[in-house]
């Protein structure tokens, strides 16, 4: 999804690690990363290219980053989908637009520290992390808010909040469930009594169904699916105010020094997307789901197009955003705080 920091070292995704309490873990997780290694896999229209094959940016060139699955969704992956952004952006200038794929906002942070990428498409917690780190990026847009973290049991488990005290609870860590499922215990009161450790979403349901863990905050689409599956589900961020998250479009400095105009054009793009999509919901849902590989009835349930805003800052989404930022600063895991004002693309 995985440290809150970008960093040199690398942890085993696949394996937890069972003796870190919540505190000790957040602690640990500035301090190093957990971002793997692995191959990023990257697309230029529709043919796949490796990253390290990516030249220099230039004043023709967009190398963009995005977190999901093969092709981007939402109003990234409809302006793509469409020819709007290949279209409108070579009008621009940019006559070579590269995608590249990341299963996790952490990653994606190392290849914008790397200088590997121009823009990234990411959740709050990791794009908040970064910046609060120094790194300098702007906010160009929010292209999601109120997006919804499930806090699944695994059978025959626990049922209440309660029920997980002295348990191990899983979660993509550094990404909006992860927050979710901080801020959720430190709400609860069971924070102390609980072990949160690592584990991607893609092993989520083999691991509740093994009995690995007894719970796992998951993201918008998983946890429906999971339910319809027979897990039980616990809690969501549904329930509580600010725990939701955002998606977020953000760009490097360096990027924007040699394209001051970009921020607006892309907005452009991407407003229009979003206005296409909702005109042509079925259609769009049909592309989400095929996708994403989920049934169409879940992605309808976890993608609810009220969410998707047509203006790039939606009051509501940056109100969301501003409390994720101040949570993440109060626990330690943003290293610094900043006006969100001072972080948005003039």
């Amino acid at each position: 999804m995985l440290s809150l920091a970008v960093g040199k070292g690398s942890i085993n995704q696949n394996r937890f690690t069972s003796r870190w309490s919540i505190l000790g873990a957040c602690f640990l997780l500035l301090l190093t990363t957990a971002c793997s290694q692995s191959e990023i896999k990257s697309t230029q229209s529709a043919n796949a290219t490796d990253t390290s094959s990516v030249v220099a940016s230039s004043a023709s060139i967009l190398r963009i980053g995005y977190v999901g699955t093969t092709q981007p969704t939402g109003p990234l992956g409809w302006a793509k989908r469409k020819g709007i952004l290949e279209r409108e952006l070579q009008k621009a200038g940019f006559k070579n637009i590269t995608f590249a794929r990341f299963p996790n906002g952490p990653d994606l942070n190392e290849a914008l520290v790397a200088g590997q990428l121009d823009v990234g498409f990411l959740g709050d917690t990791p794009a908040i992390v970064l910046r609060a780190r120094g790194v300098e990026t702007r906010l160009i847009r929010i292209t999601q808010f109120n997006t919804t973290a499930w806090l699944v049991a695994k059978k025959n488990g626990p049922r209440t909040l309660a029920e997980l005290k002295g348990q191990k609870i899983a979660t993509q860590k550094g990404s909006y469930m992860h927050r979710y499922l901080l801020g959720l215990l430190d709400e609860s009161k069971i924070a102390k009594d609980v072990k949160v450790v690592h584990l991607m979403t893609t092993e989520a349901k083999s691991a509740l169904e093994r009995g690995d863990v007894a719970a796992y905050a998951t993201s918008s689409d998983l946890g429906p699916f999971l339910k319809s599956q027979g897990f039980p589900v616990i809690d969501s961020s549904a329930n509580h105010n600010g725990l939701s998250g955002t998606s977020l479009v953000v760009a490097t400095e360096n990027f924007l020094a040699k394209q001051p105009n970009f921020p607006e054009k892309l907005n452009a793009v991407l407003t229009e997307a979003t206005k296409d999509l909702k005109a042509n919901s079925e259609e769009y849902y049909k592309y989400h789901a095929e996708t994403t590989k989920y049934p169409l009835e879940i992605i309808k349930v976890s993608y609810p197009l009220k969410q998707i805003s047509e203006e790039p800052l939606p009051p509501e989404g940056v109100k969301l955003l501003e409390g994720t930022k101040n949570f993440l600063v109060s626990q330690h895991l943003a290293k610094s705080n900043f006006q969100l004002t001072d972080w948005v693309a003039k």
